[in-house]
């Protein structure tokens, strides 16, 4: 190792070269970063003033709101940058730090939609025991809980990322850092932090995505039951909405880190699914559907 040129910084090539299609990026990309700053204060406010919020669904999407601007903005400033900069670095301690904190707030997220599947449970299919099964320190608990769990997956990956080393060629061809993108760059083998990744990403999988699910085919076969069609309509519409967030995030964030490096332009679609589009869509999701939270938001608005 002593003859090879150790790398200071990387080149992240992004979604285009071609100077045009940069500033039509550009545009697009800083309007969805503004929406998604916007939508999600939005929902922290409108959640934060209204007394008639107060309850655990909305304390976790509220902390869904806060991890989505988390998310958003680990990746996106950078982007934006790179977008409009003609030298599109970024430094190794840079890469891995963005690296780290991406691990992070999306493994709070995956861990932060599995409590809220839980609370949907609780409250549809023990409605009469559901103030005392989520009570405050139970939800305190699971919200410290989500965010302990995703430091310590994020942890290993990124101290045995700093292991490696970089000697050329120093090109990421993405527009963020993530570690499957980063792995083939390195002078020395990654195997075992490619181990870890897929074994850290398929545990919090394996431990989520299960919970999600049962508590999902209980709501169904709660809801199923119920007679009135107001009564459905009103369950359907609300766990609907958890639904389409579980599906958007999971989907896309396990075929990125759970399947072999390919370099199509594919896996930058994924990543922009679900580190920047799910974030803006979070709070679409959660006001159109949900006329409690329109309903706070107009008296918000009038005020």
């Amino acid at each position: 190792m002593k003859n090879l040129t150790i790398i200071t910084e990387f080149v992240l090539i992004g979604l285009s070269g071609n100077p045009q299609i940069q500033t039509m990026l550009f545009v697009l990309f800083l309007v969805i970063y503004l929406l998604t700053l916007m939508g999600n204060l939005m929902m922290i406010l409108v959640i934060r003033n209204d007394s008639h919020l107060k309850t655990p669904m909305y304390f976790f999407l509220g902390h869904l709101s806060f991890l989505d601007l988390c998310l958003s903005s680990v990746t996106m400033p950078k982007m934006l940058q790179n977008l409009l900069a003609q030298k599109k670095t970024i430094s190794t301690w840079g890469c891995v730090t963005q690296s780290f904190f991406l691990i992070f707030s999306g493994s709070t997220e995956a861990c932060l939609l599995s409590a809220m599947a839980y609370d949907r449970y609780a409250a549809i299919c023990h409605p009469l025991l559901y103030s005392v099964v989520m009570n405050r320190p139970l939800c305190v608990g699971m919200i410290i809980a989500a965010w302990a769990v995703g430091f310590l997956n994020s942890l290993p990956n990124s101290l045995f990322t700093y292991n490696l080393h970089f000697c050329g060629p120093n090109v990421i061809p993405h527009f963020c850092c993530e570690l499957p993108s980063l792995f083939p760059l390195s002078c020395t083998d990654p195997i075992a932090n490619e181990v870890l990744l897929a074994g850290s990403c398929a545990l919090l999988g394996f431990v989520t995505l299960p919970l999600i699910l049962f508590s999902y085919s209980r709501i169904i076969s709660a809801i199923l039951v119920i007679r009135s069609s107001g009564g459905q309509g009103k369950a359907f519409s609300t766990c609907s909405s958890h639904l389409t967030v579980v599906l958007l995030y999971y989907g896309t964030a396990l075929f990125r880190y759970m399947t072999p490096l390919s370099g199509s332009k594919l896996e930058q679609v994924v990543s922009i699914q679900y580190s920047v589009i799910t974030s803006l869509l979070n709070p679409l999701i959660y006001s159109l559907k949900n006329q409690e939270v329109k309903a706070a938001l107009h008296k918000m608005l009038k005020q």
